[in-house]
Protein backbone atom coordinates (compact mmCIF):
# COMPACT_ATOMS: atom_id res chain seq x y z
CA UNK A 1 0.00 0.00 0.00
CA UNK A 2 1.44 3.64 -1.19
CA UNK A 3 2.05 6.22 0.59
CA UNK A 4 -0.48 9.42 -0.08
CA UNK A 5 -0.86 13.55 0.38
CA UNK A 6 -3.85 14.60 2.14
CA UNK A 7 -5.50 17.71 1.44
CA UNK A 8 -6.27 18.28 5.14
CA UNK A 9 -2.16 17.83 5.77
CA UNK A 10 -0.70 20.42 8.00
CA UNK A 11 3.22 20.20 7.01
CA UNK A 12 4.09 22.71 9.84
CA UNK A 13 6.02 19.82 11.79
CA UNK A 14 8.04 18.46 9.46
CA UNK A 15 11.57 19.22 8.74
CA UNK A 16 12.55 21.19 5.68
CA UNK A 17 12.62 20.04 2.78
CA UNK A 18 15.98 18.73 1.32
CA UNK A 19 18.27 17.44 -0.83
CA UNK A 20 20.23 14.30 -0.82
CA UNK A 21 23.73 14.43 -0.14
CA UNK A 22 24.24 11.04 -2.07
CA UNK A 23 22.70 8.82 -4.61
CA UNK A 24 23.65 5.63 -6.45
CA UNK A 25 22.32 2.80 -8.05
CA UNK A 26 23.09 -0.02 -6.28
CA UNK A 27 23.51 -3.73 -7.96
CA UNK A 28 21.27 -6.69 -6.44
CA UNK A 29 20.56 -9.75 -7.59
CA UNK A 30 19.25 -10.95 -11.03
CA UNK A 31 19.43 -7.75 -12.63
CA UNK A 32 18.21 -5.34 -10.34
CA UNK A 33 19.39 -1.94 -9.48
CA UNK A 34 18.11 0.17 -7.27
CA UNK A 35 17.87 3.96 -6.84
CA UNK A 36 19.31 4.57 -3.14
CA UNK A 37 19.94 7.67 -1.69
CA UNK A 38 21.35 9.75 1.87
CA UNK A 39 20.23 12.81 3.70
CA UNK A 40 20.59 14.48 6.64
CA UNK A 41 23.88 13.75 9.04
CA UNK A 42 26.35 11.19 7.72
CA UNK A 43 26.90 10.58 11.15
CA UNK A 44 23.82 10.57 12.17
CA UNK A 45 21.74 7.74 13.51
CA UNK A 46 20.49 5.52 10.55
CA UNK A 47 16.98 5.29 9.79
CA UNK A 48 15.82 3.41 7.07
CA UNK A 49 12.73 3.98 5.13
CA UNK A 50 10.58 1.59 3.41
CA UNK A 51 8.21 2.91 1.29
CA UNK A 52 4.47 1.29 0.63
CA UNK A 53 2.85 -0.38 -2.52
CA UNK A 54 4.40 -2.50 -3.01
CA UNK A 55 5.63 -0.65 -6.36
CA UNK A 56 5.14 2.87 -4.84
CA UNK A 57 8.72 4.39 -4.72
CA UNK A 58 9.95 6.95 -2.36
CA UNK A 59 9.15 10.69 -2.29
CA UNK A 60 11.01 14.21 -1.24
CA UNK A 61 8.54 14.25 1.30
CA UNK A 62 9.34 11.22 3.22
CA UNK A 63 13.31 13.23 4.12
CA UNK A 64 11.06 15.63 6.09
CA UNK A 65 10.09 13.05 8.95
CA UNK A 66 13.67 13.16 10.47
CA UNK A 67 15.62 16.07 11.68
CA UNK A 68 18.65 16.26 9.25
CA UNK A 69 20.71 17.16 12.44
CA UNK A 70 20.54 14.06 14.52
CA UNK A 71 19.57 11.69 11.16
CA UNK A 72 21.49 9.49 8.43
CA UNK A 73 18.52 9.08 6.53
CA UNK A 74 18.51 6.49 3.69
CA UNK A 75 15.41 5.96 1.37
CA UNK A 76 15.51 3.65 -1.70
CA UNK A 77 13.04 2.19 -4.44
CA UNK A 78 12.12 -1.28 -4.00
CA UNK A 79 12.73 -3.56 -7.02
CA UNK A 80 11.12 -2.45 -10.14
CA UNK A 81 9.55 0.91 -9.23
CA UNK A 82 10.23 4.54 -8.77
CA UNK A 83 13.71 4.92 -10.34
CA UNK A 84 15.03 1.57 -9.88
CA UNK A 85 15.24 -0.59 -12.98
CA UNK A 86 14.27 -2.97 -14.58
CA UNK A 87 11.01 -0.46 -14.26
CA UNK A 88 7.43 -2.29 -13.42
CA UNK A 89 9.28 -5.90 -13.75
CA UNK A 90 7.98 -8.59 -11.52
CA UNK A 91 10.87 -11.11 -12.53
CA UNK A 92 13.29 -11.67 -9.30
CA UNK A 93 10.67 -9.24 -7.45
CA UNK A 94 9.48 -10.92 -4.48
CA UNK A 95 8.90 -10.35 -0.64
CA UNK A 96 12.47 -12.37 0.41
CA UNK A 97 14.13 -10.55 -2.60
CA UNK A 98 12.97 -7.13 -0.99
CA UNK A 99 14.23 -8.83 2.49
CA UNK A 100 17.79 -8.99 1.23
CA UNK A 101 17.67 -6.26 -0.75
CA UNK A 102 17.46 -4.00 2.68
CA UNK A 103 20.77 -6.55 3.85
CA UNK A 104 22.73 -5.90 1.23
CA UNK A 105 21.98 -1.58 1.28
CA UNK A 106 22.79 -2.36 5.32
CA UNK A 107 26.23 -4.00 4.43
CA UNK A 108 26.76 -1.88 1.61
CA UNK A 109 26.54 1.24 3.78
CA UNK A 110 28.57 0.29 6.61
CA UNK A 111 25.70 0.18 8.90
CA UNK A 112 25.69 -1.69 12.14
CA UNK A 113 22.09 -1.17 13.24
CA UNK A 114 19.67 0.91 12.27
CA UNK A 115 16.07 2.28 12.39
CA UNK A 116 13.70 0.79 10.06
CA UNK A 117 10.59 2.74 9.54
CA UNK A 118 8.02 1.84 7.15
CA UNK A 119 3.86 2.58 6.61
CA UNK A 120 1.57 0.12 4.93
CA UNK A 121 3.25 -2.67 3.26
CA UNK A 122 6.78 -0.80 4.27
CA UNK A 123 5.30 -1.85 7.71
CA UNK A 124 4.44 -5.50 6.50
CA UNK A 125 8.11 -5.22 4.98
CA UNK A 126 9.85 -3.78 7.81
CA UNK A 127 8.14 -6.53 10.32
CA UNK A 128 9.70 -9.44 7.84
CA UNK A 129 12.84 -7.39 8.18
CA UNK A 130 13.34 -6.99 11.47
CA UNK A 131 11.91 -10.42 11.69
CA UNK A 132 14.53 -11.99 9.98
CA UNK A 133 18.14 -9.61 11.40
CA UNK A 134 17.08 -8.72 14.85
CA UNK A 135 20.42 -7.76 15.80
CA UNK A 136 20.26 -5.15 12.87
CA UNK A 137 17.38 -2.91 13.94
CA UNK A 138 17.64 -0.22 16.84
CA UNK A 139 13.84 0.22 16.50
CA UNK A 140 10.99 -0.01 14.34
CA UNK A 141 8.40 2.74 13.49
CA UNK A 142 5.34 1.47 11.80
CA UNK A 143 2.41 3.63 10.14
CA UNK A 144 -0.73 1.75 9.24
CA UNK A 145 -0.05 -1.74 9.91
CA UNK A 146 -0.55 -4.46 6.99
CA UNK A 147 0.26 -8.23 7.58
CA UNK A 148 -0.61 -9.71 4.49
CA UNK A 149 -3.38 -11.74 5.48
CA UNK A 150 -5.98 -12.93 3.22
CA UNK A 151 -8.72 -10.88 5.62
CA UNK A 152 -6.60 -7.80 4.92
CA UNK A 153 -7.05 -8.52 1.06
CA UNK A 154 -10.51 -9.81 1.18
CA UNK A 155 -11.56 -6.05 2.99
CA UNK A 156 -9.88 -4.32 0.46
CA UNK A 157 -11.00 -6.12 -2.75
CA UNK A 158 -13.59 -8.04 -1.58
CA UNK A 159 -16.31 -5.26 -0.74
CA UNK A 160 -15.22 -4.44 3.07
CA UNK A 161 -13.93 -1.00 2.28
CA UNK A 162 -16.46 -0.84 -0.63
CA UNK A 163 -19.28 -0.99 1.65
CA UNK A 164 -17.92 2.50 3.01
CA UNK A 165 -17.08 3.63 -0.46
CA UNK A 166 -19.99 2.52 -2.62
CA UNK A 167 -19.45 5.09 -5.58
CA UNK A 168 -15.60 4.30 -6.13
CA UNK A 169 -16.28 0.24 -5.33
CA UNK A 170 -18.54 0.63 -8.24
CA UNK A 171 -15.87 1.96 -10.31
CA UNK A 172 -13.41 -0.53 -8.95
CA UNK A 173 -14.82 -3.33 -10.16
CA UNK A 174 -16.82 -2.06 -13.46
CA UNK A 175 -14.46 -2.59 -15.44
CA UNK A 176 -14.74 -6.46 -14.64
CA UNK A 177 -17.26 -8.60 -16.19
CA UNK A 178 -19.85 -10.01 -13.32
CA UNK A 179 -18.80 -13.68 -13.78
CA UNK A 180 -15.00 -12.63 -12.44
CA UNK A 181 -15.76 -10.50 -9.89
CA UNK A 182 -15.71 -13.30 -7.51
CA UNK A 183 -11.98 -12.64 -7.64
CA UNK A 184 -10.87 -9.29 -8.16
CA UNK A 185 -7.19 -9.51 -7.47
CA UNK A 186 -7.05 -12.22 -10.11
CA UNK A 187 -9.49 -10.50 -12.59
CA UNK A 188 -7.11 -7.66 -12.83
CA UNK A 189 -3.89 -9.81 -12.64
CA UNK A 190 -5.59 -10.98 -15.87
CA UNK A 191 -5.68 -7.43 -17.40
CA UNK A 192 -2.07 -5.94 -16.12
CA UNK A 193 -0.58 -8.83 -17.09
CA UNK A 194 -2.66 -9.16 -20.20
CA UNK A 195 -1.97 -8.80 -24.26
CA UNK A 196 -3.96 -5.67 -24.87
CA UNK A 197 -1.95 -2.75 -23.64
CA UNK A 198 -5.00 -0.41 -23.35
CA UNK A 199 -6.79 -2.46 -21.09
CA UNK A 200 -3.63 -3.11 -18.83
CA UNK A 201 -3.17 0.87 -18.81
CA UNK A 202 -6.79 0.97 -17.60
CA UNK A 203 -6.93 -1.24 -15.21
CA UNK A 204 -3.14 -0.02 -13.91
CA UNK A 205 -5.14 3.72 -13.71
CA UNK A 206 -7.97 2.09 -11.91
CA UNK A 207 -6.15 -0.14 -9.42
CA UNK A 208 -4.53 2.53 -8.32
CA UNK A 209 -7.08 4.88 -8.14
CA UNK A 210 -8.88 2.98 -5.94
CA UNK A 211 -6.40 2.93 -3.54
CA UNK A 212 -5.37 6.51 -3.76
CA UNK A 213 -8.98 7.50 -3.12
CA UNK A 214 -9.31 5.42 0.07
CA UNK A 215 -6.07 6.70 1.77
CA UNK A 216 -7.11 9.94 2.74
CA UNK A 217 -9.61 10.74 5.70
CA UNK A 218 -11.08 13.29 3.10
CA UNK A 219 -11.94 12.47 0.37
CA UNK A 220 -14.75 12.94 -2.89
CA UNK A 221 -15.46 9.02 -3.12
CA UNK A 222 -14.44 9.42 -6.80
CA UNK A 223 -11.92 7.48 -8.36
CA UNK A 224 -9.16 9.76 -9.95
CA UNK A 225 -6.81 8.97 -12.69
CA UNK A 226 -3.01 8.51 -11.21
CA UNK A 227 -0.04 9.09 -13.82
CA UNK A 228 0.23 6.16 -16.23
CA UNK A 229 4.40 5.40 -15.63
CA UNK A 230 3.52 5.47 -11.80
CA UNK A 231 0.24 3.52 -11.81
CA UNK A 232 1.89 0.61 -14.21
CA UNK A 233 4.17 -0.04 -11.89
CA UNK A 234 2.32 0.21 -8.85
CA UNK A 235 -0.50 -1.77 -10.03
CA UNK A 236 1.67 -4.50 -12.04
CA UNK A 237 3.87 -5.20 -9.00
CA UNK A 238 1.06 -4.46 -6.11
CA UNK A 239 -1.39 -7.09 -7.90
CA UNK A 240 1.56 -9.79 -8.32
CA UNK A 241 2.73 -9.94 -4.91
CA UNK A 242 -1.16 -10.26 -3.56
CA UNK A 243 -1.62 -12.65 -6.22
CA UNK A 244 1.08 -14.73 -4.25
CA UNK A 245 0.34 -14.13 -0.97
CA UNK A 246 3.29 -12.20 -0.39
CA UNK A 247 5.38 -15.74 -0.75
CA UNK A 248 4.61 -16.22 3.22
CA UNK A 249 5.13 -19.50 4.59
CA UNK A 250 1.68 -19.36 5.60
CA UNK A 251 -0.58 -16.28 6.05
CA UNK A 252 0.16 -15.67 9.94
CA UNK A 253 3.54 -15.54 9.56
CA UNK A 254 4.36 -12.36 10.68
CA UNK A 255 2.14 -13.04 13.81
CA UNK A 256 3.59 -16.03 14.87
CA UNK A 257 6.96 -14.93 14.62
CA UNK A 258 6.81 -11.61 16.59
CA UNK A 259 8.76 -12.73 19.59
CA UNK A 260 11.86 -12.62 17.09
CA UNK A 261 11.11 -8.87 17.83
CA UNK A 262 11.57 -9.37 21.84
CA UNK A 263 13.76 -6.53 23.27
CA UNK A 264 13.17 -4.11 19.94
CA UNK A 265 11.52 -1.22 20.73
CA UNK A 266 8.50 -0.64 18.37
CA UNK A 267 6.18 2.25 17.29
CA UNK A 268 3.36 1.84 15.85
CA UNK A 269 1.02 4.56 14.58
CA UNK A 270 -2.77 4.06 13.40
CA UNK A 271 -5.41 6.30 12.02
CA UNK A 272 -8.91 5.27 13.70
CA UNK A 273 -10.08 5.32 10.65
CA UNK A 274 -8.03 4.13 8.21
CA UNK A 275 -9.81 2.36 5.26
CA UNK A 276 -6.46 0.64 3.26
CA UNK A 277 -5.19 -0.73 6.58
CA UNK A 278 -8.27 -0.94 9.39
CA UNK A 279 -6.60 -0.77 13.09
CA UNK A 280 -7.73 -4.20 14.11
CA UNK A 281 -4.51 -5.35 12.57
CA UNK A 282 -2.11 -2.82 14.53
CA UNK A 283 -4.30 -3.52 17.68
CA UNK A 284 -3.40 -7.36 17.21
CA UNK A 285 0.24 -6.76 16.64
CA UNK A 286 1.01 -4.37 19.82
CA UNK A 287 -0.51 -7.07 21.66
CA UNK A 288 1.77 -9.42 20.67
CA UNK A 289 4.83 -7.19 20.86
CA UNK A 290 5.22 -6.40 24.35
CA UNK A 291 8.23 -3.64 23.69
CA UNK A 292 5.81 -1.89 21.30
CA UNK A 293 3.57 1.20 22.19
CA UNK A 294 0.74 2.12 19.93
CA UNK A 295 -0.65 5.86 19.25
CA UNK A 296 -4.22 5.42 17.60
CA UNK A 297 -4.86 8.65 16.21
CA UNK A 298 -8.81 10.00 15.78
CA UNK A 299 -9.56 11.76 12.68
CA UNK A 300 -6.94 10.24 10.39
CA UNK A 301 -7.22 7.91 7.64
CA UNK A 302 -4.19 5.73 6.29
CA UNK A 303 -1.56 8.30 4.61
CA UNK A 304 1.61 9.20 6.48
CA UNK A 305 0.41 12.99 5.44
CA UNK A 306 -2.71 13.13 7.80
CA UNK A 307 -2.17 15.58 10.04
CA UNK A 308 -2.28 13.95 13.20
CA UNK A 309 -0.39 11.00 11.79
CA UNK A 310 2.31 13.17 10.77
CA UNK A 311 2.64 14.78 14.27
CA UNK A 312 3.08 11.36 15.73
CA UNK A 313 5.75 10.52 13.56
CA UNK A 314 8.05 13.62 13.87
CA UNK A 315 7.59 13.23 17.84
CA UNK A 316 8.44 9.52 17.50
CA UNK A 317 11.52 10.18 15.74
CA UNK A 318 12.69 13.38 18.12
CA UNK A 319 11.82 11.01 21.01
CA UNK A 320 14.22 8.48 19.54
CA UNK A 321 16.97 11.07 18.54
CA UNK A 322 16.99 12.66 22.19
CA UNK A 323 17.16 8.88 23.73
CA UNK A 324 20.69 8.58 21.79
CA UNK A 325 21.73 11.78 22.17
CA UNK A 326 21.42 11.04 26.05
CA UNK A 327 22.76 7.11 25.62
CA UNK A 328 26.10 8.99 23.93
CA UNK A 329 26.41 11.81 26.78
CA UNK A 330 26.56 9.10 29.16
CA UNK A 331 28.98 6.83 27.81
Amino acid sequence: MPEHTSPQASLARLHPPREPYMTERMEMTNGHRLYVEQSGNPCGIPVVVLHGGPGGGCTPAMRRYFDPAKFRTILFDQRGCGRSTPFASVEHNTTWDLVADIERIRIRLGIKKWVVFGGSWGATLSLLYGQAHPARVQALVLRGVFTLTKAELDWFYGGGAGAFWPEAWALFKGIIPQAEQGDLIKAYNKRLFGNNKEKALQAARIWTGWENTLATLVSDGLIKGAGTRYAEAFARIENHYFSHGGWLDHEHQITTNMPRLHGIKGYIVQGRYDMVCPPHTAYKIHHAWPDSELRMVNLAGHAMSETGVAAELVSIMEQIGSEEGRHAENL
